[in-house]
C-alpha cells in the first residue's frame, strides 16, 4: 500500500484558471459566443486557448434542453436507447434517442434518488433513505422499468438478522445489520457482475448482481463517500475526508485496500474519475481544484502529475472522453480539459447554459462529426445535451 500525501494548496481563489503547479506556459482564455436565431435550437460556442507555444480552437453545440423534473437533477446513466435522468424529486425521467423526446417516468414516491447505474437489463437507484432499488427493463410490457427487488432483499434480511454477529454499532444506542446503509446513498459503480455503494455513513458495500447479495462492507472512510468510480479491476472512491482510496481483490478473495491518493487538506473530494487504461485518476475538489495522479496497477510508484484551478466554486462531477476531460462545478459551468504529457491538463473552454450548479456529467460517443454527446444536469432541473468535439483545430 501506497500513501501519496499532497502539501495543502497555498493558492487563493483570486488566482489563475490554470495554476503554475500545472504548467509552465502562460496561458489565458478568451471566449466568444455567436447566438442563434429563436428559430435555430442549436447554438454554437467557440472558444480559443492561446498560449505561447499552441493555440487551440474548441467549438461546441447546444442541442437540446429537457425540462420535466419537479426537483434538482442528481443524477444521469445511460441505458441502451435511453438516457436516464433521477432527481432530487423522487422521479427518474427516461428520454429516448435520438430525438430525446420524454418516454416515461417510474420510480416516483420512493425517496430522493441520489445516484443510478445501469447493467444489463437491471438499472439500481440509490435513495437517501438507505435503500437500492432495482429495476428490470423490459419492452415487451407496458411498465416498461418495473420494480423487482430492494437492497439488501428480504431473503438477505432473513439470513442475518437471527445472529448478533452480523449487528454493527452505526450510533450510540443503535445497531444495524452490516448489510444495511445507516444513512443515505450518495453513488454507485459497476463492475465485472458487482454494484458498489457508497454511502454518507462511510461506508462501501458490495453486492453480487446475478442473487442480489451484499458480500461485502468495508469501513473505507473518515467521512461521506461522494463518488465512485471501477476501473481495470480497482474501485476509487472519493470521500469529504480529502481522500480518493483504491480497492482491489484477488480471485474469491474480499477487498482490500491497494493505496491512498490524498489531496488539499480539509478540502472535500466530491468526485473521482480515472483514464481507460487505468493510468490516470482525477479527483475533483470543494476549493475548485483538480488533481491528477499517475501510476500503475500496483499502487507502488503513484505521483501527483497536476494541480490545476479548475473552478471558481466546488467541482461536483466529472467524466472523461478519452484524452477530454469534463467537469461541472458550483459555479454553473462546465470546463473542458484535454490531457496532454505526463497526464496534465489544459484548458480548451467553458460551456456555459445552466442556471444552477452541475451535479452530474455523462458522456457518449457520437457518429456524427469527431466528437462526443455530453449530457449535463443540474440544480436548474434541466437536462442539457451538447456535442463537444474531440479534436481540436490549431
Amino acid at each position: 500500500m501506497v500513501l501519496i500525501t499532497m502539501a495543502p494548496s497555498m493558492h487563493e481563489f483570486s488566482g489563475p484558471l490554470l495554476s503554475s503547479a500545472t504548467s509552465s506556459r502562460s496561458c489565458s482564455i478568451s471566449s466568444t459566443s455567436s447566438e442563434a436565431d429563436d428559430n435555430s435550437p442549436p447554438t454554437s460556442h467557440r472558444f480559443e486557448l492561446r498560449d505561447v507555444a499552441t493555440t487551440y480552437e474548441f467549438s461546441c453545440k447546444s442541442l437540446a434542453v429537457l425540462s420535466g423534473h419537479i426537483g434538482s437533477v442528481s443524477c444521469l446513466a445511460l441505458c441502451g436507447e435511453f438516457i436516464l435522468s433521477a432527481s432530487q424529486g423522487k422521479d427518474i425521467i427516461v428520454w429516448q434517442q435520438p430525438d430525446l423526446r420524454q418516454f416515461t417516468k417510474f420510480g416516483q414516491g420512493d425517496g430522493s434518488v441520489k445516484a443510478l447505474v445501469a447493467v444489463g437489463n437491471k438499472v439500481f437507484t440509490a435513495h437517501q433513505d438507505s435503500k437500492i432499488r432495482v429495476w428490470k427493463v423490459s419492452t415487451s410490457s407496458e411498465n416498461v422499468f418495473k420494480l423487482i427487488n430492494t437492497l439488501p432483499t428480504t431473503k438477505d434480511y432473513l439470513g442475518k438478522f437471527m445472529k448478533q454477529s452480523n449487528y454493527v454499532q452505526t450510533r450510540r444506542h443503535h445497531k444495524r445489520l452490516w448489510i444495511e446503509h445507516a444513512d443515505s446513498i450518495s453513488c454507485l459503480a459497476v463492475y465485472n457482475g458487482l454494484v458498489y455503494s457508497g454511502s454518507w455513513d462511510k461506508t462501501l458495500k458490495v453486492w453480487r448482481i446475478s442473487d442480489l447479495k451484499c458480500l461485502e462492507s468495508i469501513k473505507a472512510h473518515d467521512d461521506a463517500i461522494n463518488s465512485l468510480v471501477a476501473c481495470k479491476g480497482i474501485v476509487y472512491s472519493a470521500s469529504a475526508d480529502g481522500k480518493i482510496k483504491a480497492w482491489g481483490k484477488h480471485g474469491n478473495t474480499s477487498h482490500s485496500l491497494q493505496g491512498i491518493l490524498e489531496g488539499h487538506k480539509d478540502v472535500s473530494l466530491n468526485s473521482v474519475t480515472v483514464s481507460e487504461d487505468g493510468k490516470w485518476v482525477y479527483g475533483g475538489g470543494s476549493d475548485g481544484y483538480i488533481m491528477g495522479w499517475e501510476g500503475n496497477a500496483n499502487f507502488i510508484s503513484w505521483k501527483l502529475v497536476s494541480e490545476t484551478r479548475a473552478h471558481h466554486m466546488a467541482v461536483l462531477c466529472m467524466c472523461l472522453m478519452g484524452e477530454v476531460l469534463c467537469s461541472g462545478s458550483a459555479d454553473k459551468t462546465i470546463g473542458i480539459w484535454k490531457r496532454e504529457a505526463y497526464g496534465k491538463l489544459c484548458k480548451i473552454g467553458v460551456i456555459n447554459g445552466h442556471q444552477g450548479p452541475i451535479k452530474c456529467l455523462q458522456a457518449s460517443p457520437c457518429n456524427v462529426g469527431n466528437g462526443f454527446l455530453l449530457y449535463s444536469g443540474g440544480l436548474d432541473k434541466t437536462v442539457r445535451v451538447w456535442w463537444v468535439p474531440k479534436r481540436f483545430a490549431i
